[in-house]
């Protein structure tokens, strides 16, 4: 088994693929319709996604135009050289930094938190190439 990708429902298609591939650096990799069940999706990763990495759906209900969050869902984590940097380039792009850059508490391991569009959290962990 491998993990193929995560789906996240988003109230706006466009202004998420944007804040993914703008703001994050991510690839559109495929898009699709469905007008007669009325939801569009898109997917999204990095490095051209499967089979080298995992991607996000992203699922947009026409008829719904935000979600609860709910208390159980946590973050997407993404590997970062820099996570000072990565702050830094995320928010000169527009994206809201939620946690700046710095260790973990009890810990050594840099990490930053992002939000996106519909509030959902992106960790950025630091790591060597």
């Amino acid at each position: 088994m491998r993990l193929l990708h995560t789906m996240l429902r988003v109230g706006d298609l466009n202004r998420s693929i944007a804040f993914y591939t703008e703001v994050l650096g991510m690839q559109l990799l495929r898009r699709s319709e469905n007008p007669e069940y009325r939801y569009s999706l898109a997917f999204i990763g990095f490095d051209g996604g499967n089979p080298g990495q995992a991607e996000i759906e992203l699922t947009h209900n026409w008829d719904t135009s935000e979600y609860d969050m709910g208390t159980a869902y946590g973050h997407i984590a993404l590997g970062v050289p820099d996570a000072y940097a990565a702050c830094d380039a995320i928010k000169a792009r527009g994206g809201n930094v939620t946690r700046e850059a710095g260790p973990v508490k009890g810990g050594t391991t840099v990490i930053a938190f992002v939000t996106d569009p519909d509030g959902y959290k992106i960790e950025l962990i630091q790591r060597d190439a």
